[in-house]
C-alpha cells in the first residue's frame, strides 16, 4: 500500500445553482476540510434539465483561486478540445499564480482529458471527430503545454500538477504514463489492478516509473467499503461529485471522518 495520505476532493458541479450558491458551498468546503476541489468544463448540464442553470469552468476557477487560501483546486477535467494548448498552460499559469497570494507557491491542478459530450461540441462549433482523434489531440496537446510552462514569464509558482482522467488501455493509460502526476478514473476496485498492470506497460515502453502517479477515483457509489477496497489497491484521492441547487455536503463529512482515520 502507498505511503502517500488519503485526500478527499470534491467536484461542485457548476450546475442548477446561481453563482452565490456554487461561492458559498466552495467556501463550505474549504472550511470542512476538504484537500481538493474540482468543477467540470462543460457548457451545459450533464444531468437534471439539459438546459439548466450552468457556468463555465475557467473563469469560475479563477474566482476560487482569490476566494480560497488552502485547498488544491482544479477542473475535473478540463477538455483539450476547447482551447488552444498554449493557452490553456498560460491559463493554468495565470491561476496558479493567483493562487499563491501571501504564499508565492500556487494551488492549481491542471486537471485534462481529451473529450466526450458531444452537445458542447455541437453548440460551441467544435469538431467532434472520433474518440481516437480526440486523444490523438490531447497526446500533442500536452508537450505543448508542458513547453509552454517553461517559456511563461513569470513562469508557474510551481511545477503545475498534471491530472488525467480517462481508462482507455490503448491510448489513454499510455497519456498518463507519460505525461500524468495524477491518474483519475472510475475503474473498480476488481478491475483496478489489470489496469494497473497495463499502466506500468506503458511506462516501461515511455520510461517513467508509474509508481511516482498518485492514483484517484470517483466510486460510482458513496459506499466506504468501496474506499476501502480501493485503498487496498493503492488509490489515494477519493473524489465526490456534488450538484446544485443544494450541494449537500453530508456524505463529504462522512468520507472525511473516513480520511482522518486512514491518516491517523
Amino acid at each position: 500500500m502507498t505511503s502517500r495520505p488519503v485526500r478527499i476532493g470534491v467536484q461542485v458541479q457548476p450546475q442548477h445553482a446561481s453563482y452565490e450558491k456554487i461561492r458559498a458551498s466552495v467556501l463550505e468546503l474549504e472550511q470542512l476540510g476538504v484537500d481538493i476541489l474540482f468543477n467540470w468544463d462543460h457548457f451545459f448540464p450533464l444531468s437534471g434539465d439539459p438546459d439548466g442553470l450552468h457556468f463555465e469552468a475557467w473563469t469560475e476557477l479563477a474566482s476560487w483561486a482569490e476566494l480560497t487560501t488552502r485547498v488544491e483546486f482544479g477542473t475535473l477535467v478540463n477538455c483539450n478540445s476547447y482551447r488552444n494548448p498554449d493557452l490553456q498552460a498560460d491559463m493554468a499559469r495565470t491561476i496558479d499564480h493567483i493562487s499563491g497570494k501571501g504564499t508565492g507557491t500556487g494551488r492549481f491542478i491542471f486537471g485534462t482529458g481529451s473529450g466526450w459530450f458531444e452537445r458542447d461540441y455541437d453548440e460551441y462549433g467544435y469538431e467532434f471527430g472520433t474518440a481516437g482523434q480526440r486523444l490523438d489531440a490531447l497526446a500533442e496537446a500536452l508537450p505543448r503545454i508542458e513547453s509552454r510552462w517553461q517559456k511563461l514569464n513569470p513562469a508557474p509558482s510551481r511545477d503545475i500538477p498534471i491530472l488525467i482522467g480517462g481508462a482507455g488501455e490503448k491510448k489513454t493509460l499510455r497519456i498518463v504514463a507519460k505525461h500524468a502526476d495524477i491518474w483519475h478514473s472510475f475503474v473498480s476496485a476488481d478491475d483496478l489492478p489489470r489496469k494497473l498492470d497495463i499502466l506500468r506497460e506503458h511506462g516501461e515502453s515511455v520510461g517513467r516509473d508509474v509508481s511516482e502517479i498518485e492514483l484517484s477515483n470517483e466510486p460510482r457509489r458513496k459506499d466506504l467499503r468501496i474506499a476501502d477496497q480501493l485503498r487496498e489497491q493503492g488509490v489515494t484521492l477519493f473524489t465526490l461529485g456534488i450538484s446544485g441547487p443544494d450541494y449537500d455536503t453530508r456524505v463529504v463529512k462522512e468520507w472525511l471522518a473516513w480520511r482522518d482515520t486512514q491518516n491517523a
